[in-house]
């Protein structure tokens, strides 16, 4: 239809005003709501080339349209914007076309290998809310490109070494009494709990220290309290229009308060033992190992049950363990090559002055790799592995600069697949109740979360009556597709980059822009298209062949579900779930109002009730399809 109508633009401009006015020129925009139409052609470029006013070339381009061209059935101009109504006919098409369309939700495969990395855990530690949002935000990126025609690999890097993780070891070894995970304590749970308690004793030991040593800073002799100290003296200097100098006194005093504090938390002895555990795990002590690999198996087993339960999955697992030693023979590459440069005390480093980036350390001067140097060889790793024109990294925001430092060095290694590294970035989830600590055991569980959301899901749909009918094992299903559509629209709605709050509460909801309201809708379509099909009706594109009179939200919500594909290319391009999930309330909400305003049953004329019949299945077909690529299934029965 579109092109149809630029088309129709280009042959008035002709026969108009004698000018060739290529269709590349030609571009078309919604209407604004305020105003009458679909579409809208700004003519100000015209006006130069024309020797016209805005106006004028509108009215004439306007009468040319309504007078030439089938697809238009009216006009009217706005200053320098013609708004273009369409014909009811040509809805009426659309809809014919749709309906019988095999690709309706799937663009044409482009030939291109994407892979996109998520959920990146440490097996340290349960999944929590923040890794929800992550994991829901890779896996519906990688459904989206899918769906956009590239060839995607999924791809999990385990964090599974470091010295956090020897800190969960060592504890689980002084305070775990051979405690295993059972079936009310999954092993990721039971290996975080010991992350918590290997905190917990460590600030202990720091106090401690700080008290056995506070008497070797003669400054700090008779403070009781030297967090308030430390405190109540930085304060003086934070405000830049309000700044007290501090006393000479008070400058010893923090600079001994800052010493004792650095010494207390390198030296505790529980740190001390894990820093020691670490080196014996990377000199392959087989002890050490043997407790390593018991550990993390529990916590793979109980992440295996989460992703399960949020509903996403992997083609393939990286491992730290078996990545971290990667990229050495990069940095030697980037060395022979100019690239890189060693300092005198023979670290290795990359100058990114000219990228505004600084100098970055690509490895250390005794020879061990940071983070940036199993980067570099892991994204070489795989390339080998799948050899994508695309890599997607979904990493929080703390990482931008790590990524931008890691695209911009893999371009001065001349990496083919450098242009096409993007990081995913999103902001922190909070709670109503403030930012979640993994240390202090602060954190929202994953499991814990989604267990609440759909306890929440009973209560409310119990309350409202509506899976009258259910079997027991019906409804069960029923509220955990309600409690993570619920979750994962709600985290999916908005920019990936916003930090937001997150209220388990609000998101379950069956009225307002929440995923129930969207499951809803489509659930009361397919129980009224049972009913089409037990009263008989036939509603296929021929049986509503030649309508002409619909209404005017009828046909705004045909123009919305011809979007569906536009929407899926856009969100790919954007790797931007939100614009899928909101999309998907869009078409609820537009169908709502014609459900409200169009009788269908009742409806006498066989042509209208058929054409409102067919809509609500194309509806019903794109909520499906858009909730589907963001990981939320669409129950027929709620």
């Amino acid at each position: 239809m579109e092109q149809q109508i630029i088309n129709g633009i280009a042959e008035a401009v002709k026969e108009l005003y004698g000018i060739e006015l290529p269709t590349s020129r030609i571009t078309l925009q919604p209407t604004k709501k305020e105003f009458d139409g679909a579409l809208t052609f700004v003519t100000f470029s015209l006006t130069k080339q024309l020797g016209k006013n805005p106006v004028q070339i509108g009215e004439e381009i306007g009468a040319y349209l309504k007078e030439n061209n089938a697809a238009v059935s009216d006009f009217n101009v706005v200053k320098g914007f013609l708004n273009l109504v369409i014909s009811n006919t040509v809805w009426v098409e659309t809809l014919a076309e749709i309906s019988k369309d095999t690709a309706y939700g799937r663009v044409a495969r482009n030939g291109e290998k994407v892979m996109v990395e998520y959920s990146s855990p440490n097996t340290n530690k349960p999944l929590h809310l923040g890794h929800l949002r992550n994991n829901f935000l890779g896996h519906s990126v990688s459904l989206i490109l899918d769906a956009a025609g590239y060839d995607v690999q999924k791809v999990n890097l385990v964090n599974d070494r470091g010295i956090h993780i020897c800190k969960s070891m060592l504890a689980y070894t002084k305070f775990g009494k051979g405690e295993t995970p059972s079936e009310t304590l999954k092993g990721d749970k039971l290996v975080g709990n010991y992350y918590v308690a290997f905190d917990k004793h460590y600030k202990v030991e720091v106090k401690n220290l700080i008290e056995e040593k506070k008497s070797d800073y003669p400054s700090l002799a008779n403070v009781e309290d030297l967090k308030a100290l430390k405190a109540e003296i930085e304060a003086k200097g934070a405000s830049k229009k309000n700044k007290i100098p501090l006393t000479d006194d008070e400058k010893v005093q923090i600079k001994d308060i800052k010493a004792l504090f650095e010494y207390a938390e390198k030296n505790a002895p529980l740190l001390v033992e894990a820093q020691e555990m670490l080196r014996k795990w990377e000199a392959g002590d087989e002890e050490t190992v043997s407790l390593w690999k018991k550990m993390n198996d529990w916590v793979y087993a109980g992440f295996a049950q989460s992703y399960e339960m949020m509903g996403v999955e992997f083609d393939n697992i990286y491992y730290e363990s078996q990545t971290y030693l990667l990229g050495k023979d990069i940095v030697k590459e980037g060395l022979d090559k100019g690239i890189f440069f060693k300092k005198e005390n023979d670290s290795v480093w990359i100058d990114l002055k000219k990228e505004k980036l600084d100098e970055k350390l690509v490895l250390r001067g005794d020879g061990t790799a940071v983070y940036m140097t199993q980067d570099m060889g892991t994204a070489d790793l795989k390339y080998k592995d799948f050899g994508m024109t695309k890599s997607v990294y979904v990493v929080g925001n703390e990482q931008d600069y790590h990524f931008k430092v890691l695209q911009a060095i893999m371009k001065h290694m001349g990496r083919s697949y450098a242009d096409g590294i993007f990081h995913l970035s999103y902001g922190m989830v909070e709670l109503p109740e403030g930012k979640m600590k993994s240390r202090e055991g602060t954190v929202v569980d994953a499991d814990d979360l989604i267990q609440e959301m759909i306890d929440t899901a009973q209560e409310r749909t119990e309350e409202s009556g509506k899976i009258d009918g259910f079997t027991t094992d019906e409804a069960t299903v029923l509220f955990k597709q309600l409690a993570l559509g619920a979750l994962k629209y709600y985290l999916l709605k908005v920019d990936p980059k916003k930090t937001m709050l997150f209220n388990p509460k609000d998101s379950i909801d069956f009225q307002g822009d929440t995923g129930v309201y969207i499951q809803y809708n489509h659930a009361k379509i397919q129980a009224l298209l049972r009913r089409a099909d037990k009263d008989g009706i036939t509603y296929s594109a021929e049986s509503f062949a030649g309508l002409t009179d619909i209404t005017a939200a009828e046909a705004d919500l045909v123009a919305l579900l011809g979007k569906l594909n536009d929407k899926i290319s856009e969100s790919a391009d954007a790797y931007a779930p939100s614009i899928v999930a909101n999309y998907a309330f869009d078409v609820a909400k537009q169908y709502s109002k014609v459900y409200s305003e169009s009788p269908i049953f009742n409806e006498e004329d066989a042509k209208k009730k058929a054409f409102r019949i067919a809509l609500s299945k194309q509806s019903a077909d794109a909520i499906r399809i858009a909730l589907q690529l963001i990981g939320v299934q669409a129950p027929s029965r709620m």
